[in-house]
């Protein structure tokens, strides 16, 4: 146990020593050799950023968005034709106290899923019913059934793993409960630690080299114990929940999920159980500019419409579908999608979610993904090659995440493609909302993506008369080109970052404001 619980303190050490953060709005400025921003200070200085404004609905599907959020209430989308709390359908669109958006992840008697599993087990799940029936017919020498072996082998191995990391963490809070026990205090100070007697030898000797660490790091108990406790609820998650082909959440959607047309379920808590991602995505994208406190989203006309369907997993392909045609078919102009996987399980049914928000001439900006690969040689979904290759998306824009550093300017997380990627975007060390009213710096493809619907919305919003393929040419032609090599996420290998998406460029607010003047104009 004492082995245990120095490896995890080792690891805790790591991830809570302080670390000077950049400026919160670091990615405003304009690009330079240290900083390369997006020239947003330059463009709401630009004659074209005074123009006349309209309002412009972006819908941030994701996990769920704190609404009360001091930085987000006064740039919440709210739905008109309904009228809050009073249980009705008022507009007839077939949600019931829509007013902020819809929950495609909760069920009609209000609870909500908050984990699900990988689209992999479910995928795996599928092929074991087929398989391991007991009338199964089927070549054990087939390709199609030796990859079935190596996907089980490989769920049920990480399904393993995480098991063992919950037994060990199990063990690891077990004793941070008996030393706190001991000490007849919830947080006790290094020094409490110092002078713990025990009849446990092995006790004392733990508390004393926690006690150490503590100082060395500058670490409360109670901060570390929250940790662990968080370390616990994850390996929990993965084995119990992610890796189970056996856990079903749709008992608590009540949907009949084996019918991917049916639309109408769910239930209005936007929020969810843990808004953390969806409300710094919808805070980089609008937060209240100038009020004076948190940050200053990116657009300032930009209307948030919560569509809730990422669960702490993977979502579900008629979901996406789903939350796809809610944002279309309710006014959003703009859809944010900082989610992905890879594997999907019923593509077709989002490929037609997508051709729908392309023929009403919505724009769909998708994080590409943070798993340091090339989405040119392995597919993240969802994505804009739709029913097989056969038509590709006009109105997508795939976004990969940069930093603050040119010589880097890739970040090492970061998915790239020099056919799958369109553009990058900054998406590491962002400042954003969290719940409680409360901000924090966030990592991902997750953070790029709303950078760049938010200049989308910026432009937009002031030349209402382009289309969304236009919007999407002006942020790909606009951008910053940066000719120099970069290092390739993920190695230590040097690339043009011209080779990393297709436009080799960087967003950039102004020269997209100047673009669209331009373009507007007939220029």
């Amino acid at each position: 146990m004492r082995h245990i619980f120095l490896l995890f303190l080792g690891t805790l050490s790591i991830s809570l020593s302080a670390q000077k953060k950049p400026d919160i709005h670091w990615y405003h400025s304009a690009p330079k050799k240290n900083n390369m921003g997006i020239s947003l200070d330059k463009a709401y200085e630009s004659e074209f950023a005074k123009r006349p404004a309209t309002d412009i609905v972006v819908a941030v599907i994701d996990g769920g968005t704190d609404v009360n959020h001091v930085d987000l209430v006064d740039v919440l989308w709210t739905n008109s034709g309904e009228i809050a709390g009073n249980g009705l359908d008022d507009d007839h669109n077939g949600y019931i106290d829509d007013v902020h958006g819809w929950n495609f992840i909760g069920g009609a008697d209000g609870k909500m899923v908050a984990a699900d599993n990988l689209e992999k087990a479910r995928v795996l799940k599928r092929l074991m019913d087929r398989y391991e029936a007991p009338d199964a017919k089927f070549d054990a020498s087939s390709p199609e059934y030796q990859n079935y072996l190596q996907m089980k082998s490989e769920v049920l191995l990480a399904k393993e793993s995480a098991e063992t990391m919950l037994a060990q963490m199990e063990m690891v809070t077990g004793l941070l409960q008996q030393i706190k026990e001991a000490t007849g205090k919830e947080n006790p100070s290094a020094e409490d630690l110092e002078n713990l007697k025990s009849e446990d030898p092995m006790m004392e000797g733990i508390a004393k080299r926690l006690a150490k660490g503590m100082k060395k790091e500058g670490i409360e108990f109670s901060a570390m114990n929250q940790e662990f406790d968080e370390q616990l609820n994850y390996f929990k998650v993965k084995a119990e929940i992610q890796n189970n082909p056996d856990y079903n959440s749709r008992l608590i959607v009540g949907d009949d999920y084996s019918n991917s047309s049916e639309r109408y379920y769910g239930n209005n808590n936007v929020v969810g159980p843990d808004a953390g991602h969806g409300s710094h995505v919808a805070g980089i994208i609008a937060a209240k500019r100038g009020n004076g406190i948190g940050l200053d989203g990116v657009a300032d006309h930009a209307k948030i419409m919560v569509v809730r369907v990422v669960p702490d997993g993977d979502e579900r392909d008629k979901d996406v579908a789903n939350g796809i045609r809610y944002a279309v078919d309710n006014g959003a102009k703009i859809i944010n999608m900082s989610f992905g996987k890879g594997f999907s399980w019923d593509k077709n049914i989002v490929d037609s979610a997508v051709a729908y928000a392309e023929s009403k001439g919505v724009l769909l900006v998708h994080a590409a993904g943070n798993n340091s690969s090339d989405n040119d040689e392995i597919p993240n979904y969802p994505n804009d090659t739709l029913w097989n290759g056969t038509h590709t998306a006009a109105n997508w824009l795939e976004i990969g995440a940069s930093q603050p550093k040119r010589k880097k300017l890739a970040t090492d997380f970061s998915n790239y493609g020099k056919n799958n990627v369109d553009l990058f975007s900054p998406g590491q060390d962002i400042y954003s909302t969290i719940p409680g009213n409360k901000y924090a710096y966030f990592n991902g493809t997750s953070m790029a993506a709303p950078v760049a619907a938010g200049v989308a919305a910026l432009v937009w919003s002031r030349y209402p008369n382009l289309t969304a393929v236009q919007i999407k040419q002006i942020l790909m032609e606009s951008g910053t080109l940066v000719k120099s090599k970069v290092l390739l996420p993920g190695t230590k290998d040097k690339v043009r970052f011209t080779e990393l998406s297709q436009s080799g460029r960087l967003v950039n607010a102004f020269e997209a404001l100047k673009r669209a003047d331009a373009l507007s104009s007939g220029k």
